[in-house]
């Protein structure tokens, strides 16, 4: 079994999200088994895979659904009425309320609140009328504990209240009710209550005492590393986010495979791969890369990069994180004198590091020569650092007065079609691990202009043929691609011609072709390490009479 590790999923996800389920769909494509391994806890979880991506269950692995016998549960509605109050229907009254909450009252004292799931980006979702949680109060108006409802329709966990209206306890139910997972609140030595422990509960109801939470995920990777173990074939765990779970994995009483997947660059400074500090997210596993048995990496120059600086005794393999379905390369090709003039595109995080500031500025040094150059940013904004992000872009939009030229948009689920009508992707991020947005928008016809920056746009964009690679941080020399390309339109055309015909790159087929590589290296190795298991004891352990 192939399992891709992970923290959570929610209707707003970055490239790492993205690139996963690209990789899921081209292993159903292909017929290859894999689980989709998430360790939060999420009562929406299944509703977002299941609905926004088409993942089958028997593909979703959550920590707590697999602890609470809730894997496979059959989805029914839960609505407010459905809700156990503990008395009869005649004795309650409801009110409810602009927000679409219910307040539940028993001879006019409030017993509860009844909350429904809603995200405002997904507007189907309230309108299904589906329980999140019921607050309940004692007869006091003390609120005592708070049932959550997992969207498939059962009390999934409880938070249960301590009279200064603190959360003490916490426990996870089975489906039918049964307690399988508890942590607890004490106060620590700083006279702060924190969670100061987890227990586990199993069906006969006898209690495993676990510290923290990393003593929970390393007993969790070894009941499915157990569940699955085939000396046939390996069990392959592959950290998409190895800051979670690169320490839990060296703990398997069973052997497996353990493989690094580097979504962005290795080290904290792009511009020197090999001599500045390494990032923080990949620093465990670097320093300690050996005791895994792979390195994937989503393009040739981080390869190279890797085995350069880190010299490793284990394998190394490019494998990118776009891929573009086959049927694609069949649609109609769209000509730019058939798109919006003039105009750039950019589909990602309104965040820091993606400097989309630089590419406004370049654009105000570019309008003089192309007065209508306009640009369209589709992306939720990133609020840290004072709003850095967003204050940096309204700077540059007053600078060179260009209000009426740049739109910010939200977040967009339906990136081709912005992507079909824009001529000019634009990219000037610090750092990037491979930008599926660049891969897609090339996919669909856009050259792209990209600061040269590690790793993925300094190789999707190949130099003089489906765009430009301009020295990094230099805006001028951007502001010059830009002058250059729209105003040559048959220069423009003949790039946009090349982005199609090099997107084949990642093509499905091309893609899988990596990951058989991968596989045949796994299978090869693992019967080398299969060989030296040595059996756990099963005899002499039955109670003896």
């Amino acid at each position: 079994m192939q399992f891709f590790l992970n923290g959570n999923f929610s209707i707003k996800n970055s490239g790492i999200e993205h690139a996963q389920i690209k990789r899921a769909k081209l292993f159903d494509k292909n017929n290859q088994d894999y689980k989709l391994v998430f360790k939060d806890w999420s009562p929406l979880l299944h509703y977002y895979l299941n609905n926004h991506h088409n993942i089958d269950d028997k593909h979703i692995l959550n920590m707590f659904d697999y602890l609470q016998n809730s894997c496979y549960v059959e989805n029914h509605k839960i609505g407010y009425k459905d809700v156990d109050l503990g008395c009869d229907d005649d004795e309650v009254s409801y009110q409810k309320t602009a927000d679409d909450k219910y307040f539940v009252f028993q001879k006019n004292k409030i017993m509860a609140r009844i909350n429904l799931f809603s995200i405002s980006e997904d507007k189907g979702l309230l309108a299904e009328g589906r329980v999140s949680s019921v607050e309940r109060f004692d007869d006091f108006g003390n609120l005592y504990k708070v049932d959550f409802y997992d969207y498939r329709g059962f009390v999934s966990m409880t938070q249960w209240y301590t009279p200064d209206n603190k959360v003490g306890t916490e426990t996870w139910y089975t489906p039918d009710e049964k307690p399988a997972i508890e942590d607890y609140y004490r106060i620590d030595g700083t006279g702060k209550i924190n969670k100061s422990g987890w227990k586990l509960i199993d069906n006969n109801g006898a209690a495993n005492v676990l510290s923290n939470m990393e003593e929970l995920i390393v007993e969790f990777f070894n009941r499915i590393n157990a569940q699955y173990f085939s000396k046939k074939a390996a069990n392959i765990f592959i950290m998409d986010r190895s800051d979670i779970y690169e320490e839990a994995l060296k703990e398997l009483h069973l052997p497996a495979m353990k493989v690094l997947h580097l979504h962005n660059c290795h080290s904290g400074d792009a511009q020197s791969p090999n001599t500045s500090i390494m990032n923080n997210n990949y620093e465990y596993t670097l320093t300690n890369l050996n005791d895994y048995d792979a390195v994937i990496s989503a393009t040739n120059r981080q390869t190279k990069d890797v085995q350069e600086r880190f010299e490793p005794s284990i394998p190394l393999f490019t494998i990118p994180v776009g891929i573009i379905p086959n049927n694609h390369f069949k649609e109609a090709k769209i000509d730019m004198d058939k798109r919006k003039q003039h105009s750039i595109v950019v589909t990602a995080r309104v965040a820091p590091e993606k400097q989309i500031h630089k590419i406004i500025e370049a654009m105000g040094i570019a309008k003089k020569y192309v007065p209508d150059i306009n640009l369209t940013v589709y992306g939720y904004i990133d609020h840290t650092n004072d709003d850095f992000a967003i204050k940096s872009i309204n700077k540059m939009i007053d600078k060179y007065d260009l209000k009426d030229a740049v739109s910010i948009n939200e977040y967009t689920n339906d990136v081709a079609k912005v992507q079909r009508s824009g001529q000019i992707y634009a990219l000037a991020s610090t750092m990037e691990g491979f930008n599926l947005a660049m891969m897609e928008a090339q996919s669909q016809g856009m050259v792209g202009v990209t600061h040269n920056v590690n790793y993925g746009p300094n190789e999707l964009v190949v130099n003089d043929q489906n765009g430009y690679v301009v020295p990094f941080g230099d805006t001028k020399a951007m502001a010059d691609k830009f002058v250059k390309l729209f105003n040559d339109p048959e220069l423009i055309q003949k790039m946009s011609n090349q982005a199609y015909e090099l997107s084949k790159r990642y093509s499905e087929t091309q893609v899988y072709k990596g990951w058989q590589t991968f596989q045949a290296s796994m299978d090869t190795t693992w019967q080398k390490k299969v060989k030296n298991i040595k059996p756990q004891i099963n005899k002499g352990l039955e109670k003896m009479e």
